[in-house]
């Protein structure tokens, strides 16, 4: 490589990039040695459990953190600085608004912190669709009302890359429904980049497709979501006695991501490429939301680099 092609962690046509990326608090790593490219216009679900360390990579990807090793980058720019910022919008899971203000006010303020390419018109039909008025004071509002009004900020400000943190926790279905309907629409219509942090996995399946799944501070697993699902196997079939996980000694237990005995039958997911449990077996694809809960309950070795590619 000459020192004029780009790295993974600078290309341009990356929304967000890391290269042995790691942060450390006083209690320890929150994130470590991750590296990772998530494609710029796509929508990537950021899953992992507690403590994994999405908020912190959302953090580090606005500027509100800095790397404590490696580099990530946003469009090739560093976060933090006026390239990236005029790029992203950020919606933390607390959704931090003035409670004292009115709505009007709210976007007032979004407006003029925010003058380059600042879209009133995007933001008070984002607001009146959901029957918010104009004069109502924040502090007033549901959860949902003040999801619909930080979206406002966000998509108003036109950005190129969408970070949302727990966007849908502590809503109710419709209420999620109808958030997860506006996001999607600003996709269609723009087809800007989205990274998604989120609990609720069913609702990730129809979203998002691309995934970068974190736990204990590292990336387990990353990549085209439709190609991960294509690349791994659910097998079901009678459990063999001799053997502790209950799958036929002839089944290659390094593409084994886990492997679960109810009675006396055995389920497992495995990625391709191994050795195969044999005939009567029933196969097929995971849905994402399997796919994800078996690599976020297991700590098996995460899929080669090749396989988790975009």
């Amino acid at each position: 490589m000459t020192d004029h092609e780009p790295t993974a962690a600078t290309a341009p046509t990356a929304a967000l990039a890391a290269t042995g990326l790691g942060r450390k608090f006083r209690g320890g790593w929150g994130l470590r040695d991750c590296a990772f490219t998530l494609p710029a216009g796509r929508v990537t679900a950021l899953v992992g459990p507690n403590g994994a360390g999405k908020s912190t990579l959302l953090h580090l990807a606005t500027g509100l953190l800095r790397p404590t090793t490696g580099d990530l980058r946003v469009f090739g720019a560093v976060p933090g600085t006026p390239e990236a910022l005029r790029r992203i919008a950020f919606v933390a899971q607390d959704k931090p608004l003035y409670p004292r203000f009115s709505v009007k006010e709210t976007l007032r303020f979004g407006r003029r912190t925010n003058p380059e390419g600042w879209d009133q018109n995007t933001a008070e039909a984002l607001v009146r669709a959901g029957d918010i008025p104009l004069r109502a004071q924040v502090g007033t509002l549901s959860p949902g009302q003040c999801t619909r009004i930080a979206l406002a900020l966000a998509l108003g400000k036109r950005p190129d890359l969408l970070l949302l943190d727990e966007p849908l926790a502590a809503l109710d279905p419709l209420v999620r429904h109808e958030v997860m309907a506006l996001i999607m629409a600003e996709v269609a219509e723009r087809g800007i980049s989205v990274v998604m942090s989120s609990h609720v996995l069913s609702e990730l399946e129809n979203v998002c497709d691309h995934v970068l799944l974190l736990k204990h501070g590292g990336v387990r697993l990353t990549g085209d979501a439709q190609r991960l699902r294509e690349e791994h196997l659910l097998i079901t079939g009678r459990a063999h006695d001799g053997t502790p996980d209950g799958l036929p000694p002839g089944t290659d237990r390094a593409t084994v991501v886990e492997a679960t005995v109810t009675g006396r039958q055995v389920s497992a997911l495995v990625r391709h490429g191994g050795t195969g449990p044999g005939d009567r077996w029933v196969t097929q694809n995971p849905t994402l939301e399997e796919l994800l809960l078996a690599y976020l309950r297991t700590d098996a070795p995460a899929a080669p680099a090749e396989e988790a590619a975009a």
